[in-house]
């Protein structure tokens, strides 16, 4: 995959995917995928080219939601664990 569609995908991906509560993740992930092929293709990186590197998109950005999910629940507990 070219460095320009890696930059994209992380970039996208940084902007888009913030914590979900874990009943949503899995549509969230799917529209989510839906735009990033949108936006993808609007700046001319075939969604082809990701998928090459990343595989399935919609799974990668499932796993990056589940990921601040769990990462938020620590962080809360962590917190109340302070208080």
């Amino acid at each position: 995959m070219s460095e320009h569609a890696i930059e994209f995908l992380r970039g996208w991906i940084g902007e888009k995917v913030h914590c979900q509560s874990q009943a949503r993740i899995d549509k969230q992930a799917e529209t989510l995928a839906r735009e990033c092929a949108a936006k993808a293709a609007e700046v001319g990186i075939p969604l082809e080219d990701i998928q090459e590197e990343v595989g399935d998109i919609q799974e990668l950005i499932a796993s990056r939601l589940e990921e601040a999910a769990e990462a938020d629940e620590h962080q809360q507990a962590s917190s109340k664990a302070v208080e």
